[in-house]
């Protein structure tokens, strides 16, 4: 069996008890390529977080799609993954591609300005959104302003801390004021490259079931 498919099975079972089985949305995956994350490219860990999430995405959505989006300084939309291109994803549209800035400072919120535009003005859906973002650390307090404005939209945003630096504005997340409903949570791993399939999928699936049921009765999804 590929490892797309073992870890298929994975998700479905953490989807069962997290009763998410049938929930359709859309998938995506913004990855930090700020010049810290050098390392975690080279090694192949970047390529292998897209293929985790995945199959995330497989379960989610109609097509199986995950929308992609790189930022250090800068931030780049990159083509949609799928089971079809997913093998050496990461050389291809990232690391061999030119057009791509590369590990610069990291600014996150333009790129969450287009994650935002995308979602709400050009492609908006009575689908959710479950939006996965890792970073390695020093995260803008500009993320707040974005956070809450987009919390009566239905995005969901799912930050990953990934490594030894500062999160310090990542953890603030839960106490956040200003919210129309809490629409962000936060975990954090040391070592992302020791934490199994299992492990990453519940920690990423914790909070969205309880957004999707608030969101719900707060009139953001049908």
């Amino acid at each position: 069996m590929s490892t797309i498919s073992l870890r298929k099975d994975k998700v479905k079972i953490v989807l069962t008890k997290k009763k998410l089985t049938g929930v359709k949305a859309k998938v995506g995956l913004v990855l930090d390529i700020s010049g810290s994350m050098r390392r975690l490219y080279k090694i192949g860990e970047v390529q292998e977080a897209v293929e985790r999430v995945a199959a995330v995405a497989s379960q989610f959505d109609d097509d199986g799609s995950l929308d992609v989006w790189v930022y250090d300084n800068e931030f780049s939309r990159l083509p949609e993954v799928t089971e079809h291109n997913l093998l050496g994803y990461v050389e291809k549209n990232i690391l061999g591609n030119d057009a791509i800035h590369k590990f610069g400072r990291n600014d996150e919120p333009q790129v969450m300005a287009d994650i935002i535009n995308k979602y709400t003005v050009e492609e908006p859906s009575d689908e959710p959104v479950f939006l996965i973002f890792i970073n390695d650390g020093g995260c803008k307090p500009g993320i707040k302003k974005f956070i809450v404005e987009s919390s009566n939209k239905p995005i969901f945003w799912q930050f990953v801390g990934i490594g030894d630096s500062n999160f310090d504005v990542l953890r603030k997340l839960d106490t956040m004021e200003g919210r129309f409903i809490d629409n962000a949570n936060f975990f954090h791993f040391e070592d992302i490259e020791k934490i199994t399939d299992e492990q990453l999928y519940e920690n990423l699936l914790d909070e969205f079931p309880s957004w999707l049921e608030e969101a719900k009765e707060k009139g953001i999804l049908k």
